[in-house]
């Protein structure tokens, strides 16, 4: 059971209690004014029936405002205590109107009930509407806290709404950038392959008849592949990128780390770069989540550590993609403020597509650690040739 569970059940003991205690007090009081005990049943009897629509939700409003202010009217003393239940429920409901005019009914038909009940005797009525206006502002003060109380909890649950459709968002984002990258890595191939087929298929009077049907063949599927490709994932390019018009769709050039590294070494961001292995030894796609990795950890070093010396360390070898970048705390830049802090899960996304995983946090003395590891396909042999 959780927390607003049990405060709501406590909330409803506590007013259990409260207005069971309210109706005995009310009633005994009751029967004593009385003479010889001639009203005992009918009092107790409007005290039941006060506590029930008291005490039953449904029956709270419009009910127990009528039924309590009839009561007190006539009775007095009776409903005195249990109308400042009803005032309190107004008051946290913000129906001051209604309050106001239950407060009048009850005064003003008991100024014609019965006398011995009567709260304009001496100075019951001070006492009365010293009762009535306490319930009244403790009970503005908790609805109001309430409200507070809702107000923010709809706020937080608006936040996580907000954060998780800009976290999809960001996940979106960088399955639109991997499915374009590969559209041109797999258009590029698929290119090479019509071209060269076809350039054989020009001294096909050379070649045995079963070759030159195969290559027919494959000039014909990898054509219709490509074309099927254009299709489908043709509208993930660039906006006005166009075909080139040879025919040969341009090799993706995934971005050089170094020259990333240079870049920011030359805007007085100090890093120190160790790469093992070549960057051929690792798939195409491992080589742009290496350059989106080392391009996301510069970045945030740069607004959140300005001018923290960073290490970074990459190493193409089989049998997998490593990748690390640590920077001690430092300064936030200017860019820190505005940070969306959705790049990290754009990455994870990335990475977690080709078969990896990837961590980002602390790594203690205040220092921060960007590492991920991507495995290099089944069937790569250690020169990163396929075998």
């Amino acid at each position: 059971m959780n927390s607003s569970k049990i405060q709501a059940r406590v909330v409803a003991v506590g007013r259990g209690v409260v207005v069971t205690f309210f109706a005995g007090v009310a009633a005994v009081n009751g029967a004593q004014l009385v003479s010889e005990g001639r009203y005992v049943v009918p009092i107790g009897a409007s005290a039941m029936a006060c506590a029930v629509v008291l005490l039953v939700p449904r029956l709270r409003w419009p009910v127990a405002p009528i039924v309590v202010t009839a009561v007190t009217a006539w009775w007095g003393w009776l409903g005195t205590l249990l109308l400042t239940v009803v005032l309190y429920d107004l008051a946290a409901a913000r129906r001051t109107k209604a309050a106001v005019l239950c407060v009048a009914a009850a005064l003003g038909a008991n100024l014609v009930g019965y006398p011995p009940t009567r709260l304009w005797d001496g100075q019951d009525y001070v006492t009365a509407l010293f009762l009535w206006a306490f319930a009244y502002v403790v009970g503005m003060g908790i609805g109001s806290r309430r409200r507070l109380v809702r107000a923010l909890a709809a706020d937080v649950e608006h936040l996580r709404v907000e954060a998780q459709l800009r976290e999809e968002a960001a996940r979106v984002a960088e399955r639109s950038r991997i499915a374009a990258e590969m559209h041109d890595v797999l258009a590029h191939r698929l290119s090479l392959i019509a071209l060269h087929t076809g350039v054989l298929a020009t001294r096909s009077d050379t070649l045995p008849t079963p070759v030159a049907e195969r290559l027919a063949l494959l000039r014909g599927a990898s054509t219709e592949a490509l074309t099927d490709l254009r299709d489908v994932l043709g509208v993930l390019r660039a906006p006005g990128a166009a075909p080139n018009g040879s025919g040969v769709v341009p090799a993706p050039v995934p971005g050089d780390v170094q020259q990333l590294v240079d870049d920011a070494r030359a805007a007085s961001q100090p890093i120190a770069l160790t790469v093992h292995g070549r960057p051929q030894d690792a798939p195409t796609t491992h080589r742009l989540a290496v350059y989106r990795i080392a391009q996301e950890a510069l970045t945030n070093a740069r607004k959140h550590a300005d001018g923290a010396p960073v290490t970074m360390t990459i190493d193409y070898r089989p049998p997998a993609t490593l990748v690390e970048v640590t920077n001690p705390a430092g300064p936030p830049g200017q860019a820190a403020a505005v940070s969306s802090g959705y790049g990290l899960v754009g990455l994870r996304e990335r990475v977690s597509a080709l078969g990896g995983h990837l961590n980002a946090g602390p790594a203690g003395a205040g220092s921060w650690r960007l590492a991920a590891r991507i495995p290099h396909p089944a069937g790569t042999e250690e020169n990163g040739t396929p075998a």
